[in-house]
């Protein structure tokens, strides 16, 4: 329903919060602060931040994945991101609550920046829950559903299709191919629901909303962002699935992206 995800003024909401987390997830997000501590101390660390089901409230024990950013002071370096790794590999080994984890580096600056002050820095301002340091989201303005958080959020699908074809055409086992059909899958129903998003007037990271949203605009392809809901929960290993996504929706996806929201500022 419009409206969905907005404050009384109209503002889109912050959508999770560590008050939210639940009971069963508690232990990891608590592990998952003290090895950030740990492994970014000594200045390098700005803040923290988790995002995704689990501070949304909404994770399932052994399927939902550890998400989380963090806001360096400086640019990211290798060694950074191999003690990131580190991290996700560990905290994935000893916790069977979660399916995987993912850890975002990038400085603060980055997140700050103008040309972010519409896709990083609205992740940060709305889609995440602070963890550890000063919140960034203090610094930034509020935002509203409106066509050009639209295109700057998901307005370079069609950049995204060319590396998953290819990761695609690598992936030779099962759990690459759940892994990827995960990420390809989230990333065209938040695209599905952000083409709509301004008609929609509100916002949702739920899949399942975002899929019945994008439905009631587009019911010629309806029935495929449901399964692409359903996969973004529950990943497949199966290649057609794949490239229902990769060769099928998302292309068309980008391309009526594109001519309703134009497409997003280049980067660097």
């Amino acid at each position: 329903m419009a409206g969905t995800g907005l404050d009384v003024e109209g503002w889109i909401a912050r959508e999770g919060a560590l008050s939210r987390v639940p009971v069963s997830f508690a232990g990891v997000v608590d592990a998952a602060r003290a090895r950030i501590a740990d492994s970014f101390g000594g200045g390098l660390l700005h803040s923290a931040y988790i995002y995704g089901s689990i501070p949304r409230g909404t994770a399932i024990l052994g399927v939902s994945d550890l998400d989380l950013l963090l806001a360096l002071h400086t640019e990211p370096t290798e060694a950074d991101r191999a003690a990131a790794t580190r991290i996700e590999q560990d905290l994935d080994r000893t916790f069977p609550q979660i399916d995987g984890v993912g850890i975002l580096l990038f400085s603060a600056r980055t997140l700050l920046s103008e040309l972010e002050r519409h896709d990083l820095g609205f992740f940060v301002a709305c889609l995440c829950t602070p963890l550890l340091g000063d919140d960034l989201a203090d610094q930034l303005p509020r935002y509203r559903p409106t066509p050009l958080l639209a295109r700057e959020t998901n307005g370079d699908l069609s950049l995204a299709l060319t590396g998953w074809r290819r990761q695609a055409a690598e992936a030779n086992n099962d759990q690459q191919r759940k892994a990827l059909s995960r990420v390809v899958a989230r990333r065209i129903v938040r695209t599905g629901f952000t083409l709509i998003m301004p008609r929609w007037g509100g916002w949702t990271s739920d899949l399942t909303q975002s899929a019945e949203a994008f439905g009631l605009h587009y019911p010629e392809r309806a029935e495929q962002m449901r399964r692409a809901a359903v996969i973004g929960r529950t990943p497949s290993p199966v290649p057609s699935v794949l490239r229902e996504l990769i060769d099928d929706l998302g292309p068309w996806l980008a391309a009526e992206y594109a001519v309703v929201h134009g497409e997003k500022a280049p980067r660097p």
